[in-house]
């Protein structure tokens, strides 16, 4: 991946690896423009980093994408690098029955349909500007975090998703490029304890990993411990999962909550 000169949107970037991603591409260089569902966290953003430029858009809400893509069409045509980073996790207990089915499929709506919807509103952009597309999954792709099922639900979707928009993309000329980062320290992680198989990152080191990563052409990208996962995940599944299982098992909580900070994103 080209990685000066472009004009980036970053979904879920007034925050979090959202965030430490767009200020990485601005010191490059690169034209970056941050999303986020609070324009109070994005107008704190833009205080901090006026470089930045930065539109309130919710990825939950279609009309909202659409709204979003018109006007980025029109004030940055040159758009050529779409993030889909935005998303949400929460603790769930499955075997509690819940009257708020709607609220019940949040994280699918936000985590999959955000992406999906976002990436076909700008597709046709990516297409005739020769753009890359990154989709930012999980290392839980490939085992599951079973206190946040939904959400790893999610980000085995999206991984699914994304190796068939690299076949159906080929001869398009865009790029596409998955991330799968492992437990990283950000607001959204912060109830997540360290420790029984778990070892968490900074988003420094999430960056550095990943941009090394970048430069060498690589398509499917996965920093720290999700290398092992997916390793672990090949040779020995039953032990990989029963191991997050026990990581995962005190942090089932009575009632779904969300993590903390997971929906500034």
């Amino acid at each position: 991946m080209n990685l000066k000169n472009r004009t980036i949107l970053i979904t879920g970037g007034s925050a979090g690896i959202g965030l430490a991603f767009a200020l990485t591409f601005v010191e490059l260089g690169n034209k970056v423009i941050v999303t986020g569902r609070r324009q109070s966290a994005l107008d704190e953003v833009k205080a901090r980093h006026p470089k930045l430029h930065t539109i309130q858009s919710d990825v939950a809400d279609p009309m909202q994408i659409a709204m979003l893509a018109a006007r980025v069409k029109v004030d940055f045509p040159k758009l050529d690098v779409l993030m889909n980073n935005a998303g949400i996790s929460v603790y769930r207990n499955l075997q509690a029955s819940t009257d708020d089915l709607i609220g019940l499929m949040n994280e699918m709506n936000i985590n999959v349909g955000g992406v999906i919807r976002t990436t076909s509103a700008f597709i046709d952009l990516l297409t005739a500007n020769k753009g890359t597309l990154i989709n930012v999954s999980s290392g839980l792709a490939f085992v599951p975090l079973p206190c946040i099922p939904i959400y790893c639900a999610t980000k085995a979707a999206i991984h699914s998703y994304t190796q068939s928009l690299r076949f159906q993309l080929e001869d398009s000329g865009v790029e596409v490029i998955e991330i799968m980062p492992p437990a990283v320290k950000t607001d959204m992680t912060a109830d997540l304890p360290e420790g029984d198989g778990i070892t968490m990152i900074t988003t420094d080191k999430l960056v550095k990993l990943t941009f090394a990563s970048l430069k060498t052409g690589v398509l499917e990208i996965r920093p720290g411990q999700s290398r092992q996962l997916a390793f672990m995940r090949r040779v020995a599944p039953g032990f990989i999962n029963r191991q997050l299982w026990k990581a995962a098992k005190k942090l089932v909580p009575i009632e779904d909550r969300v993590l903390a900070g997971g929906r500034s994103k």
